[in-house]
């Protein structure tokens, strides 16, 4: 099953990738390797889950907010290589979880975006993580999500 046969039999459409939001770039290519730059979880041009994961939004919701994140950051790939299949792996996923000091569950929140991944690439989608809490994002946005893939 390619790519995007993964995606329609999880039920998701890849929106029109969301524009910057500041002075760069969605994607960078560079030898083998595409960024993508951080994506926060915007639905119809707005964000969906804002404020602090563990106060404001439950880490269930995080969760949500760390796939829509993956979604948005696919098709800021899709968008810039022109399909999902040329992808060989996923190789390294950050995810930024706007939360409390003491709030210590970054890593299940992040989860979000990992096991997305892990469905739509299969083996290819198991990466390198690092699952990092902040005291605000963009926006306001819940979650901050970006990765490097192997083209």
């Amino acid at each position: 099953m390619t790519a995007e046969q993964a995606l329609a039999s999880l039920g998701i459409t890849l929106p029109t990738p969301p524009a910057p939001a500041g002075s760069y770039v969605p994607v960078v290519v560079t030898g083998s390797l595409a960024f993508v730059a951080g994506q926060i979880p915007v639905e119809a041009g707005q964000v969906k889950f804002k404020g602090k994961v563990g106060r404001d939004v439950s880490v269930e919701a995080g969760q949500q907010a760390a796939r829509l994140c993956t979604v948005n950051a696919l098709a800021q790939l899709k968008a810039a290589l022109g399909s999902l299949d040329r992808i060989k792996r996923v190789v390294k996923v950050t995810g930024f979880v706007n939360c409390e000091p003491s709030f210590a569950d970054q890593p299940k929140v992040v989860n979000g975006a990992s096991d997305l991944l892990v469905q739509v690439f299969g083996e290819k989608g198991k990466h390198a993580r690092a699952a990092v809490g902040v005291s605000s994002l963009p926006m306001e946005s819940a979650v901050e999500v970006e990765f490097i893939v192997e083209i």
